[in-house]
């Protein structure tokens, strides 16, 4: 299964965590939006084109020492057209650096639809009996609340072409007690949505007993993160929150199983804007983000040990 392949660049890194490239236009330095802001007729080509740079630059710097990326899809579209060329190359190349990229898309629809969010972010297209691949992520966010409807087009695809997807079962943000916490038959929405991750993901189990359904689970809520770790034997958790939004190691450390697996911990702006402190030049943000990442790494395995 496809968190298997995950699993095992994070045993090779010694390292449980993804970097968010969420490009706000602000976040890339500003040589580099110069370099491309009069290049184009269209301002916004010339900022997806700033942004490949920087994202390319990020990649090299962390890919030795980082299993994962996870580009936000939003941050791209909002380039237009020319940002989603920048977000499938971005895919591509962090997938040539033999990183694992998880696609944050937070897709939702049933039918057809689903099938063709499916197709575009993890599978393949037929045309006129040509096959050809969208994106090529190795695994989607998805929001399941409308269901196993919802579901079902992505665990074809997830068995198929050995890919994974990570529902939004209890998020970071602050109001996601508002729906999430509320009780049905004494359990609360998110433990339910959590088991039905582990009913989805019952024929897609690897070889770590880990199944192509993951988890989105923040590091803000750390009781609930260790709660669910319990619960939720066979679902790998996605883990956002730490650093930025007030996450740390010692509140995430309950996401992981006895072997130090079984989550990854993202960070997005704490590593991508690392250059913005801590007296580094603009120039140096790919050393400066090498650097944050590298902190993090060591911060986390202060409380968690991968066997």
């Amino acid at each position: 299964m496809s968190f298997e392949r995950l699993i095992e660049k994070i045993r090779e890194t010694k390292n449980p965590t993804v970097v968010g490239l969420d490009p706000s236009y602000g976040y890339v330095p500003a040589y580099i939006r110069a370099k491309y802001a009069g290049e184009f007729p269209d301002p916004l080509e010339g900022a997806a084109c700033a942004v490949l740079e920087y994202n390319k630059k990020i990649i090299d710097a962390i890919c030795d020492i980082v299993p994962a990326v996870k580009p936000q899809a939003a941050y791209y579209e909002a380039y237009g057209w020319y940002g989603m060329k920048t977000f499938a190359e971005t895919v591509t190349y962090a997938r040539q650096k033999g990183m694992y990229v998880i696609t944050d898309g937070k897709r939702n629809d049933i039918g057809s639809t689903m099938e063709a969010y499916a197709a575009a972010h993890l599978g393949t297209v037929d045309l006129d009996g040509r096959t050809a691949t969208p994106f090529g992520a190795d695994a989607l966010t998805v929001n399941g609340y409308l269901g196993t409807d919802g579901i079902a087009p992505l665990l074809k695809v997830c068995k198929e072409l050995d890919k994974g997807i990570f529902v939004l079962v209890k998020t970071s943000n602050p109001s996601s007690g508002e729906l999430q916490d509320k009780k049905i038959n004494k359990r609360p929405v998110y433990e339910v949505m959590g088991k039905m991750c582990e009913s989805w993901g019952k024929e897609l189990r690897g070889e770590s007993g880990y199944s192509a359904v993951g988890a989105v689970v923040g590091a803000t809520y750390p009781e609930q993160l260790s709660e669910l770790r319990e619960k939720l034997p066979h679902t790998f958790f996605l883990v956002p929150g730490y650093g930025a939004q007030g996450g740390g190691a010692k509140d995430v450390a309950g996401a992981f199983d006895e072997n130090g697996l079984g989550a990854i911990v993202n960070s997005s702006r704490g590593i991508i804007c690392a250059y913005k402190k801590d007296g580094w030049t603009e120039e140096q943000f790919a050393e400066a983000a090498r650097a944050e990442a590298i902190r993090m790494r060591d911060d986390i395995a202060q409380f968690v040990t991968i066997r």
